[in-house]
Order: structure tokens, then sequence, then C-alpha cells
């Protein structure tokens, strides 16, 4: 729904998840063979996968100062199994948090999360306020508060929603 540019460096993988499921259609992208594929999923990841991303939907409306959508496992409880290890590149000595076995969903987003973790990025993937939305968005205004995943259509919707409800 959103036109603005993927979250950046792993965040856009979490990003890619949450917006798997259209609240407003009700399509979901984990329905499909394509949909699946690219997020590396077996049919038998399913239900772990679409319980991580209302995780991660719930965490990031959070970040936008909502509550959560709908009751979900904590985010923190689901990434706790995900085993991770620090690597070190003998090169620069730069240093990571990487997934034990990087295939995994699971895996891939908490070494994303870690990684933004780092890079204070984290609080900036929300999830747009608008109740028949919730798409995930990276919000890139200066004081990071963004409310909606468009301002052409959840926003432009919002707005109109209050204007008529003074009106009347």
């Amino acid at each position: 729904m959103s036109e603005r540019a993927p979250a950046p460096g792993g965040l856009a993988l979490v990003e890619s998840l949450v917006n798997t499921l259209d609240l407003e259609s009700g399509a979901d992208a984990l329905d499909t063979a394509e949909g699946r594929t690219r997020l590396g999923l077996t049919d038998d990841e399913l239900p772990a996968a679409r319980a991580l991303r209302e995780s991660l939907r719930a965490t990031l409306l959070a970040h936008a100062g909502h509550p959560p959508h709908r009751a979900v496992t904590p985010l923190g409880d689901l990434l706790a199994a995900a085993p991770l290890r620090v690597t070190v590149d003998a090169h620069d000595g730069s240093a990571r948090l990487a997934p034990t076995d990087p295939d995994p969903l699971l895996s891939r987003v908490a070494a994303a999360v870690a990684e933004a973790l780092v890079a204070g990025t984290w609080d900036r993937l929300k999830a747009c306020e608008a109740p028949t939305c919730h798409w995930a968005y990276y919000d890139r205004s200066p004081a990071g508060r963004g409310r909606w995943c468009s301002m052409q259509v959840c926003g432009a919707r919002a707005k109109m929603r209050r204007y008529r409800a003074r009106e009347a």
C-alpha cells in the first residue's frame, strides 16, 4: 500500500514479512507459492511465520504508540528461540550478530532486529495507525512521529473522518 522506500538493512525483511497480509482485502501473500518462496518458507513453517508476522505487527504498532491489534505471543518470547552468534571479520575486526542457521525466518528476523537495535533504527519501523491497514513502514520523518504508511491514502482518510466528525 505504501509509496515509501523500503526500510534500511535487515529491517526490509521485517517490513516485507509484516506486509504479506493486506488487512483491508484479506489477501495473504503467504497463501501463494511465490510469497512463500520470496521469504524462503516451506508449508510446514507457515503457522510459525504467521505468528511471527502478527507479533511483529503488534510491536510495530507499539513503536507508533498504539495498542496491539489483537492478542499475540510477545515478540521477545518468539525471538528467544532464535540462535544467534557473534561473527568477527578477520580483515577489519568488525563484529555483528548472525543467525546460527541462516535459513529459518525466525533467525533472520532476530538478526535483523539486533542489527537495527545497534544501528538505532529499530524504533523507526512502525505500523500504520489505520485499523484497516496496519501496514509496516519505515518512518523517515525528522521527528520520527509518522502515523500512516501513506499520507495520500490512510492519512487522507483519517483527516477526512476527523473533518466530517467536526462538521456533523
